[in-house]
């Protein structure tokens, strides 16, 4: 297992230590890590996702408001 330093602020620590005295705090650490991981990671898929969905509309003829009423109401009852 790795280990890892950093600085965070005075107050901070002082909170984490109280509110989390009888945990494993190395255990919450790598569980906050993770999850701010798997956030950034979605938030990138999130970001490739809208840019392929601009690039796609880029590449369409643009439609008038009348044809999409038109298409939404064409084989319908």
């Amino acid at each position: 297992m790795a280990t890892m330093n950093f600085s965070v602020p005075d107050n901070i620590k002082k909170r984490f230590n109280q509110i989390f005295a009888d945990e494993n705090k190395s255990h919450i650490i790598t569980e906050f890590m993770q999850q701010a991981i798997e956030d950034y990671e979605k938030q990138q898929r999130r970001i490739h996702a809208i840019d392929a969905l601009l690039k796609l509309r880029a590449k369409q003829k643009p439609v008038t408001n009348r044809m999409i009423q038109l298409a939404r109401h064409k084989g319908r009852p």
